[in-house]
């Protein structure tokens, strides 16, 4: 599996690859929606986006938008991972068609909750 992970900050980019790598994802990271796009193009496979929703030049709504308008892209899974939290922006994000939505600060745990439900990674068995 590979996860493409959108954010204009290098430290959350390095924050949200810790933990998908984690999970056994191999990931590509981008500085905005654009640059996302961009790597989408060239044809490498990518399972999951990780999005920041505010990134200049394209941030992440019109990412989703944009991706959800290419048939080649509609396998991917999009998670917006961000600080908008007011409910009407949760509602757009889902509506534009990201599957999840994880609010920063977020756990390790909150991810690989989101991913389970999405059957990105298996579920985790009680000790």
């Amino acid at each position: 599996m590979r996860a493409l992970v959108i954010d204009d900050s290098r430290t959350m980019r390095r924050i949200i690859v810790g933990v998908l790598r984690s999970m056994g994802f191999d990931t590509v990271e981008a500085g905005d929606g654009r640059e996302a796009l961009d790597v989408l193009e060239t044809g490498i496979p990518v399972d999951l986006a990780c999005i920041d929703w505010n990134m200049p030049v394209m941030n992440g709504l019109e990412f989703v938008l944009a991706v959800r308008e290419n048939r080649a892209w509609r396998g991917v899974t999009l998670m917006m991972v961000t600080t908008e939290s007011e409910h009407n922006q949760i509602v757009r994000a889902l509506a534009a068609g990201a599957h999840e939505y994880v609010i920063k600060p977020f756990t390790p745990d909150a991810i690989r909750d989101k991913l389970q439900l999405l059957g990105l990674v298996e579920l985790e068995e009680s000790a």
